[in-house]
């Protein structure tokens, strides 16, 4: 099977067309994107060591906040309650922390969980949905073609 960090870049490069349509009617061309690693539970490690993959779309030196902490600060949310964290900012917000980013933007899908920030928090959300079932999928594929790969050797019959 290739790497999560491949596999995660490839999914990153997948929906970028779909990014650059959705920047069309957003209101900034900006977007910090996290990919947490499936592999690693929140009881594992920090946080920090757990980020497997994280790209910036446009130019940070024109951002009016620090969209890559944004960013970071929602994937950290959805992977410590893995959940997308738009569930602790509507139905649970007991569990938001005082350092909490207070906008969504993530999405959780299996183990995996990427958080976006840049641009509307419904369109974060949508593009951490994006690369979610991208990398997913991508991982299916390359698992599925791995087995392919692999000689089975003949069962034995007692």
């Amino acid at each position: 099977m290739k790497n999560n960090v491949k596999l995660a870049q490839e999914a990153v490069e997948l929906v970028k067309p779909a990014i650059d349509k959705l920047f069309e009617i957003a209101k900034r061309k900006e977007l910090h994107i996290v990919v947490m690693d499936p592999t690693i539970k929140p009881w594992e490690c920090d946080f920090a060591d757990a980020i497997l993959y994280q790209e910036t779309i446009g130019n940070p030196e024109q951002w009016p906040v620090k969209f890559d902490d944004l960013a970071r600060n929602k994937a950290a949310q959805a992977w410590r309650n893995s959940s997308a964290n738009i569930n602790m900012h509507t139905a649970h917000p007991s569990s938001i922390r005082d350092d909490d980013c207070l906008f969504y933007g993530s999405f959780v899908y299996g183990d995996i969980v990427v958080g976006c920030s840049g641009i509307e928090s419904h369109f974060d959300m949508l593009i951490s949905a994006w690369i979610a079932l991208a990398f997913e999928q991508l991982a299916i594929h390359s698992y599925e073609k791995d087995k392919a790969d692999t000689p089975m050797k003949p069962l034995r019959v007692c």
